[in-house]
């Protein structure tokens, strides 16, 4: 067994279930949500009860969703939180799929009048999202709203987003508790113990539960095979990107022009993101699939590896 940190990585699947995902893990859960969602005083979240992660549609013959984490509150809102290690293509519209269900569950048998509880996707993102580029902040919460007059005409679908990577600060420059969480996801794996100021708050529980060495044998065992899943899915996306990035480079200097140089790195990029863009990218991919086939299902195993249904139904 190879040497690990004092503390699990929170970006394996392992690592985020251990922390956030127990059922001696509410608080620290909860913790989480509220500072995230901002709740506080009446609207703060005082009881959490996890669900079955396994949503399943109504008709036999309809795709069903595998989520990491789904909870429920005092109030009846519904949260969904997932971990995003890498970007991947349609990702929101994967989010937009997955709340759905928690909204078409409350359609209740009998004289159901239509009023809905809240549902919250909460993406704890190890990347950033193009789109917000532009922008510094790291929390991002959409809600359907007119277009004209930017008031909100419905609290019940609620899209928030949270990029990790965005927040550049050292432990003595942060500035809030959600700044905490980040940086504890940021550096938990690289710490060798509980800053102090923390070891008496919330985030100091999170700690004790990420320690490595007080995990059971079985656990320690489970922990070192995600882990090297994780390293592995991260090094294929790495490479990936920057033979797409160099492939992309040789398009636009064959073009011989400016314009053509800017298309071939977005190509390129793309590309990489894709499709991996040799075959080596895919013997690794079809190793990591290899890993998991005996704790996830096909669709999960798809959705992290990006090979086909076919392709892991063969492996099988």
């Amino acid at each position: 067994m190879c040497q690990v940190s004092k503390y699990i990585n929170p970006f394996t699947d392992f690592g985020f279930k251990k922390i956030f995902g127990e059922p001696n893990s509410t608080e620290i859960l909860k913790s989480l949500l509220n500072d995230i969602l901002k709740f506080e005083g009446e609207d703060k979240i005082k009881e959490i009860i996890f669900k079955n992660g396994e949503l399943l549609p109504e008709a036999p013959e309809e795709r069903k969703a595998i989520i990491d984490l789904l909870c429920e509150d005092e109030k009846g809102s519904f949260f969904i939180v997932e971990l995003q290690k890498v970007s991947q293509e349609h990702f929101q519209s994967r989010a937009l799929y997955y709340t759905s269900f928690p909204i078409q569950q409350q359609g209740l048998k009998g004289g159901w009048n239509f009023e809905l509880t809240p549902v919250y996707f909460i993406g704890l993102l190890n990347f950033e999202i193009e789109k917000f580029k532009h922008t510094k902040n790291y929390l991002h919460h959409g809600k359907i709203t007119d277009i004209y007059t930017n008031e909100i005409m419905s609290n019940t679908l609620n899209m928030v987003y949270l990029e990790i990577p965005k927040l550049k600060k050292t432990k003595e420059e942060l500035s809030n508790h959600l700044e905490w969480w980040i940086y504890m996801f940021q550096n938990l794996h690289l710490m060798s113990d509980i800053p102090q100021e923390w070891k008496s708050d919330v985030i100091g529980r999170a700690f004790k539960k990420a320690e490595f060495a007080k995990m059971p044998k079985a656990q320690q065992e489970n922990y070192h095979k995600n882990l090297k899943t994780y390293r592995d899915l991260v090094n294929s996306m790495d490479f990936a990107i920057k033979e797409g990035m160099r492939e992309g480079m040789r398009e636009g200097r064959e073009e011989g022009r400016e314009e053509g140089l800017q298309e071939g790195l977005q190509k390129g990029l793309q590309v990489g993101k894709k499709e991996g863009l040799h075959e080596g990218e895919k013997n690794k991919a079809i190793e990591i699939a290899k890993n998991l086939l005996d704790v996830l299902d096909v669709e999960t195993i798809a959705i992290k590896t990006g090979l086909s249904f076919e392709e892991i139904n063969q492996l099988k």
